[in-house]
């Protein structure tokens, strides 16, 4: 089986948080993730929109865009706004050869507000989530009919935050929106990433090898505490570094057949946590799990043809 491994910039510059942010150009992100065994890097705030601009850059780097962010907000809006807004993105993705878009919840979502504590976000009643799950499928298919796949991602301080409401959403929508597992989020959430992982794994595409410190998030006062609080504080870090079993968890998706993207997404300090350092930590605990599940890690940066 194959994978390839990728980080995401957030390491580097966080997109809600500026103080969580280095003072490095795109060109030294790619530098420094490259350098520890990285082969992708996810689309971050500082990388160009346009492919002319972005290929050379990537090229120079020996690196491929392996993912990106996109702010959905069908839980509120129009299907037609959202494919306004996506539209730009799946032309530049095609162009640069990205395997997915990844669509993040941000309708009614509490995760970008620090005011708001954890225990104030949003909740879907039943037929609300049925019809969510209808409404993301069909924007899903569209998506793939353009030419780029999105990777829904459950995250937290969103509406599809908790491995219950996973489990909802998955039942309501259909194999045209593809997931996006994240060990770091549902672990926070108290879910069991291996038990999500057995009952969703037709449906993965995408992976974030996201890592928790337990004492952290076990620490934080839902009801006072907002997400952006507990990234300032530190509860996410690389594999390696945090309270999760990766060895397990690899190996559960392993057993299951994936193969694919593992991409490190921690958004921390990186002041406290140098990212050059945290992604050696994390490429070296993911190369020993992946051997050991029986994983051929691609070596390639940036295709030669």
């Amino acid at each position: 089986m194959k994978a390839k491994l990728g980080m995401s910039p957030i390491a580097w510059w966080n997109d809600d948080l500026v103080e969580l942010s280095d003072d490095v150009s795109l060109e030294e992100c790619l530098r420094q993730s490259r350098s520890a065994g990285f082969t992708g890097m996810e689309k971050g705030r500082r990388f160009p929109d346009d492919p002319e601009v972005m290929l050379p850059i990537l090229r120079a780097a020996d690196v491929t865009l392996c993912g990106g962010w996109f702010s959905g907000t069908l839980v509120e809006e129009e299907l037609a706004a959202n494919k306004d807004r996506i539209l730009p993105m799946i032309e530049l993705f095609k162009a640069v050869s990205a395997p997915c878009i990844v669509y993040g919840e941000v309708g009614r979502s509490v995760q970008g507000k620090r005011e708001i504590p954890l225990a104030q976000k949003p909740r879907l009643t039943d037929d609300e989530m049925k019809a969510y799950g209808r409404k993301v499928t069909e924007f899903g298919e569209w998506c793939a009919e353009q030419g780029t796949p999105l990777s829904y991602h459950h995250h937290m301080a969103a509406v599809v935050e908790t491995e219950a409401e996973l489990d909802a959403f998955m039942a309501a929508s259909g194999a045209g929106i593809p997931l996006l597992l994240d060990a770091g989020h549902l672990a926070f959430a108290g879910g069991d990433p291996l038990r999500a992982i057995d009952k969703h794994h037709e449906r993965i595409n995408h992976v974030h090898v996201k890592d928790i410190r337990r004492s952290v998030v076990d620490g934080l006062d839902r009801s006072k505490q907002s997400f952006l609080d507990a990234v300032a504080l530190g509860a996410f870090t690389v594999p390696g570094d945090g309270s999760l079993d990766f060895g397990a968890i690899v190996q559960r998706l392993a057993d299951h057949g994936y193969e694919g993207w593992f991409v490190v997404e921690a958004e921390q300090d990186p002041k406290a946590n140098p990212p050059l350092k945290m992604a050696q930590v994390g490429h070296k605990e993911l190369m020993r799990v992946m051997t050991a599940a029986g994983y051929t890690v691609e070596t390639q940066g940036f295709p030669n043809a």
